[in-house]
């Protein structure tokens, strides 16, 4: 009995370990199956996921050739010189202010242009001996195909010179210019401009008349159906300068990717924050730190030079690159980025170049430290007209009677064989100007 017994207990022992033994590598395939699947599942993820990354870039990349095959071919449907247009629309904004919309008096079709760039006026004004060249953004998206837009502020005298007189250009088309008017326009152009191609974040910054190109640019946004993102900061006093409040009003609630802030330094006992404003005090770089999630934006800038200077200031000390801060670059509000001081060898050389303007029969010693030939002039007296002071409209033309001159930056257009643009260059040698 005791030897059965012992006999049948170790067959049961060997049983369970036998089947221990087989449950152990059943489990362990099991687990090895599994893994091996999900192993599988994930080079499968991964591998959708990559082609997922690739389709995407490979998009983009089809978008992005789109859109430069269309500027292409909307390079080539612009036009040389001066074309008409009639002013088909005035219409107030706000104090001050008007948009004058412009149809081709020929009626063929419009190009279009980048968010951003301007229209150059050759303006008969009265009681000129010659035309007025002036340059004002378009304000209004590229792909409004029916008219252009300019938005324009009347400038007053300055209140600490009122002996000054009005701005010229604006005091002409807000006085005279009405509808029905022909106006001579030269085609958009200009280097300051949002690139439709990329879809990168960006802060649009603006302060008073200088909303009318980020306007252009966050319609431009809406209006392609892009979701890049956008903050939109604009700066006015109040109210009565509140430009195109219901358009921006209305560009903000219907696109959740241009989010809009609007600040008034002196808002007035009716305006009501919340609703006409967003925030009390200035467009500043304080106010960006506490909207704005991180710095990692690309900015673009227009507004007074004070404005713009104290931006520009702002982002550097917040480690904003210079390469992602773009400005416009018209007239006196403007703040202009640093250009490469003269080494030592090129002070001397320009010290000693002599400057002649000969119909004003001056002859003076040119300062190295001097920004262009026109700011130079006008230090000396010497009035030289001109218009965008960023080397576009041609209106600083001046013929050179000898000499030579470097140009700083590249002029949109290329100046007459003998002539120069003022605005954009300096002496190469010693110049007689025919100024």
């Amino acid at each position: 009995m005791n030897a059965t017994l012992i006999d049948s207990l170790r067959q049961v022992s060997g049983d369970s370990l036998s089947f221990a033994v087989g449950f152990a590598l059943l489990a362990g395939l099991l687990a090895w199956l599994t893994l091996e699947i999900f192993r599988s599942l994930l080079r499968v993820w991964a591998e959708n996921r990559q082609q997922r990354v690739a389709l995407e870039k490979l998009r983009a990349q089809l978008a992005e050739t789109k859109i430069r095959c269309r500027e292409a071919e909307q390079a080539q449907t612009g036009w040389n010189g001066l074309r008409k247009f009639s002013v088909v629309k005035k219409n107030p904004e706000c104090e001050d202010v008007n948009a004058f919309y412009l149809k081709p008096h020929d009626g063929r079709p419009l190009p279009q242009f980048k968010p951003g760039q301007y229209l150059t006026f050759q303006l008969d004004v009265p009681g000129r001996d010659k035309p007025l060249i002036r340059c004002y953004s378009l304000s209004d998206s590229p792909h409004q195909k029916e008219y252009y837009r300019v938005t324009i502020k009347k400038e007053k005298s300055p209140p600490d010179k009122p002996e000054l007189p009005p701005g010229a250009g604006s005091s002409f088309f807000t006085d005279v210019v009405k509808e029905g008017d022909i106006l001579n326009v030269k085609a958009p152009t200009g280097h300051f401009f949002l690139d439709m191609a990329k879809s990168n974040p960006i802060v649009l910054l603006a302060g008073g008349v200088g909303i009318t190109p980020m306007l252009s640019m966050a319609n431009a946004i809406a209006a392609s159906g892009s979701k890049r993102e956008a903050y939109f900061f604009f700066g006015v006093r109040n109210v009565r300068e509140h430009i195109h409040k219901a358009e921006l009003e209305k560009l903000a609630a219907e696109n959740d990717n241009i989010h809009l802030h609007i600040a008034y330094s002196k808002p007035s006992d009716k305006d009501v924050k919340g609703k006409d404003f967003h925030h009390e005090g200035r467009v500043g770089i304080e106010l960006l730190k506490e909207i704005l999630p991180s710095n990692n934006f690309e900015y673009y800038l227009c507004g007074s030079g004070a404005f713009m200077k104290s931006l520009t200031d702002g982002l550097e000390a917040w480690g904003v690159p210079d390469s992602v801060v773009h400005f416009e670059a018209f007239g006196p509000a403007t703040v202009k980025k640093k250009t490469a001081a003269p080494t030592p060898s090129e002070t001397v050389h320009l010290a000693k170049i002599n400057v002649t303007f000969a119909r004003s029969n001056k002859t003076v010693r040119w300062e190295p430290s001097a920004e262009n030939i026109l700011e130079f002039a006008k230090a000396q007296g010497v009035k030289i007209d001109s218009g965008c002071c960023a080397g576009s409209c041609g209106s600083c033309v001046v013929a050179i009677k000898s000499g030579d001159v470097d140009y700083l930056k590249k002029p949109d257009a290329t100046p007459e064989a003998g002539s120069c643009f003022t605005c954009v260059c300096r002496p190469k040698n010693d110049l007689v100007l025919d100024a």
